[in-house]
């Protein structure tokens, strides 16, 4: 089975070695990488590993700011993506933690009854206390999140999805693959989340402008979970908000970013069940000498680039606003102080 991985990348430098491995352990074969404006290392180390196979480095086709949307759209004319059984569209921030079986990609697959697209639901994990950013993997560091089926005020969270080669496409969207409209209902694609069962209707054919890439997240990971650490260390949550992100240059992420995120009140360590064979395979990489070199060498940015915004007046000011905000999302701290039982 061929699993395609796309995504698109600004200055993860750092962060590529342990997504490219978990990936890998997964089952995914091949990778579709698309980058943009890299000071970080990002380009070269793409490069590097492009050469060793198994890895497309392009530079992004976006002629605006749209860069996901851009990228999305050209990578469907590719041949990594046209030859693939699967394609599994995530940002190296997000890992796919299947709970079935080997743990696997064919494994959720099969646990799914082969439909052909899984849409598997987010679950955002916390900053927490960590604000020093550590070169270990990202899945060890970060435990903590939200309760699984309720992020903030919201009962329904965000997917990502594994959308199969024969699935009817019209186009690949960041969350979710769209259908032809107007396709005849006997033609629609089976779809499933990630516990198997069949995704709502008005999710499947779009028809919920509010809910077009999430549904309820009750009941829906029993397969698997999307692991996301949006935020990190805060030092690298510094270097994410001056980066922007791939849709739009110079977005500022403000502190509701970060408190929707940085709720603690779930631990969930299940994801470690891969550590082991990840550390492994991650010293192999780095065991190549100019893999392990270039890989540094992001690190060494990255570790610059968080030296260069700590001596910022205005970043400074966000990093202590940021490591003094409490664990709650926003509306939970200010009902529990309504109702007399805030810490």
């Amino acid at each position: 089975m061929r699993v395609t991985a796309v995504t698109c990348v600004k200055n993860e430098g750092p962060f590529l070695l342990e997504w490219i491995a978990f990936n890998r352990l997964i089952g995914v074969t091949d990778f579709l990488f698309y980058s943009n404006d890299c000071t970080d290392g990002t380009d070269k180390l793409l490069d590097a590993m492009a050469a060793r196979g198994g890895v497309v480095h392009l530079p992004n086709p976006a002629e605006g700011r749209n860069y996901q949307m851009e990228a999305l759209k050209d990578c469907a004319h590719t041949d990594v993506v046209k030859n693939s059984d699967w394609v599994w569209i995530a940002d190296v921030d997000e890992f796919l933690n299947i709970h079935v079986g080997d743990h696997t990609i064919p494994a959720l697959i099969e646990a799914c009854g082969n439909p052909k697209a899984i849409s598997v639901t987010f679950q955002f994990f916390a900053s927490g206390d960590v604000r020093d950013y550590e070169d270990r993997p990202v899945i060890e560091q970060f435990t903590y999140s939200h309760n699984p089926d309720l992020w903030c005020a919201e009962s329904a969270i965000e997917v990502k999805s594994l959308t199969r080669r024969d699935f009817p496409l019209q186009y690949y969207g960041a969350h979710r693959a769209f259908f032809r409209k107007g396709l005849a209902e006997e033609k629609r694609p089976t779809w499933t989340d990630g516990s198997g069962r069949k995704v709502q209707h008005k999710f499947l054919v779009a028809a919920n402008p509010r809910r077009i890439r999430k549904f309820p997240a009750a009941g829906a990971r029993n397969f698997a979970t999307l692991n996301h650490y949006a935020l990190r260390s805060l030092d690298s949550y510094l270097v994410k908000n001056d980066r922007g992100d791939v849709n739009r240059e110079h977005r500022a992420f403000d502190d509701t970013y970060w408190r929707e995120r940085n709720d603690s009140a779930w631990e969930d360590t299940s994801i470690h069940r891969y550590l082991p064979a990840l550390n492994d395979a991650l010293a192999e990489l780095k065991s190549d000498p100019e893999i392990g070199a270039l890989h540094d060498e992001c690190v060494r940015l990255h570790k610059a680039k968080r030296d260069e915004l700590m001596a910022q007046d205005s970043y400074r000011e966000m990093y202590n606003q940021l490591a003094s905000l409490p664990p709650y999302p926003p509306g939970e701290l200010e009902l529990m102080q309504e109702l007399g039982i805030a810490p």
